[in-house]
């Protein structure tokens, strides 16, 4: 099951055009994905991804795939270093990623600023920060409230990216094979 869910909810991180994608898996109480979730790992950290529980809540678990060098690109971008220091956090984007997941284990508001985490544009997260849904241009993968022109190109492309895994993985090509090679300082 969780392979399915990789392709389907994480098509255009596997193919190294996105940071990162977050998604929800079935987990009864009792159960644990920490071993399918160590197997991933080992079988895509030589292709430069990274499979992370965020947390857990009412049998499922919040589950994170990301390329870290892209994440550390990302979070190094000037405003989305602003964002976050404005939310307290600090470091490289393993720090911050840490201190994602004890703002996510504590409860209470959720916290908007992993769009950063999952390669929204900076103004985009800040956007939905500052306004919600007022004066959103257009909505796909994220709220715009930036560039929609670019913003619906990228959508299409993450889109298309999908369809084509989901497409390959049903016709029996392995998870492994549809993941590209992205090395780690890249």
């Amino acid at each position: 099951m969780l392979e399915t869910l990789l392709v389907r909810c994480c098509a255009p991180t596997l193919a190294g055009i996105k940071t990162g994608c977050l998604f929800r898996c079935p987990c009864p109480a009792g159960e644990t994905l920490l071993p399918d979730i160590c197997g991933w790992n080992r079988r895509l950290a030589g292709k430069g991804v990274c499979i992370l529980p965020m947390d857990r809540s009412a049998g499922s678990v919040l589950v994170y795939v990301y390329r870290p060098a892209l994440l550390d690109r990302d979070l190094a971008c000037p405003a989305a270093a602003v964002l976050l220091r404005e939310r307290g956090y600090a470091g490289d984007g393993t720090a911050c990623l840490r201190q994602l997941r004890r703002h996510l284990a504590a409860g209470g508001a959720f916290p908007h600023e992993i769009g950063l985490f999952l390669g929204y544009p900076p103004e985009d997260v800040r956007g939905f920060l500052e306004h919600r849904t007022e004066g959103c241009r257009c909505v796909g993968w994220w709220r715009v409230y930036g560039n929609a022109e670019a913003a619906l190109r990228l959508f299409a492309r993450y889109d298309k990216c999908t369809a084509l895994y989901a497409a390959r993985h049903a016709a029996g090509v392995p998870l492994e094979k549809l993941t590209v090679a992205f090395p780690a300082g890249a």
